[in-house]
């Protein structure tokens, strides 16, 4: 660990789904959200947003439907509601089928999400976790649009692209602290092990979906092995936070399928649908105690 300093802690931040704003310059997006990862880092110590010097990896554009070759409908990726309620691409529907059925969900529900409307399905979401039925079609349809995008192929460029945009920012920011959401723990995970050359102190993954069978932890590069992921070697520490209720989180411990990982903690960061946002956990007095030392606290 670093000796805490005065001088602002350089933190990389990687987002989780949803994040695209094609209204605004990759530039301009990056600033916004470096701004309020800072705040919500800050607020949770108690501190000064000034005391974290936050980087943003926006790898979001690289997985927009038309870049990751799936174009054919008109969907630009945007986090809007379509209104349609049926699965366009198989792959998105094979996913949704695994998570559900990671979640305990009936065989009938679970292999019918790959035939039926996603109405039909997400109901069985919503009333497992007390969910608003509109929210819960809404947010997995844009997760499993942006996951399907980047697992689709283990070289294909909406995923070669996302990982080297996690990459390029560390390489150019040098954090001691990468701190990488949802889907953001999956590109950071793999932007690190394909570069070694990346030295990081501290690696926290919020609401991670790492270890979600078939969905995600299969198709890791690298893969896994003896049914077993790993800590990339060039990261000294990982910590990882999940909230027992967040259905992303499936399932919450990650020491259970990856070696190498120094704390596994289970926080409540919020009731009602706040269970998977970044800024609940941003905020949560896990991530706080995580960081504390790094700030002299």
């Amino acid at each position: 660990m670093t000796d805490p300093r005065s001088a602002p802690l350089p933190v990389v931040a990687v987002h989780g789904v949803g994040c695209h704003d094609p209204r605004r310059t990759p530039a301009e997006v990056c600033a916004a959200y470096s701004a309020d990862w800072a705040r919500d880092l800050a607020a949770g110590l108690g501190t000064d947003p000034d005391r974290f010097d936050v980087a943003m990896a926006y790898y979001a554009p690289h997985l927009t439907r038309r870049q990751a070759a799936q174009g054919d409908d008109g969907d630009d990726g945007d986090d809007g509601d379509d209104g349609d309620d049926d699965w366009q691409d198989p792959l998105e529907a094979r996913l949704y089928a695994d998570w559900l059925a990671e979640l305990g969900a009936p065989a009938a529900v679970a292999q019918g999400a790959l035939t039926l409307p996603l109405r039909h399905t997400a109901g069985w979401v919503a009333e497992k976790f007390s969910l608003n039925g509109r929210l819960t079609r809404l947010f997995v349809r844009v997760f499993f649009r942006e996951v399907a995008a980047y697992l689709r192929t283990p070289d294909g460029p909406a995923r070669t692209n996302a990982r080297e945009e996690v990459a390029s920012r560390i390489r150019d920011h040098r954090p001691t602290v990468v701190v990488a959401h949802s889907l953001g723990t999956v590109v950071t995970y793999e932007a690190l092990h394909a570069h070694p050359e990346l030295k990081v102190e501290l690696l926290v993954t919020l609401g991670s979906p790492l270890a979600l069978p078939g969905a995600v932890f299969e198709r890791l590069l690298p893969g896994p092995l003896a049914d077993r992921g790993t800590r990339p070697p060039n990261v000294a520490r990982w910590v990882n936070i999940a909230d027992p209720g967040d259905p992303v989180a499936i399932p919450p411990l990650l020491a259970r399928a990856f070696d190498g990982i120094a704390l596994d903690l289970t926080d409540t960061i919020h009731s009602g649908f706040g269970f998977h946002y970044a800024r609940n956990y941003l905020r949560c007095p896990g991530v706080a105690a995580t960081l504390a030392p790094h700030l002299g606290q």
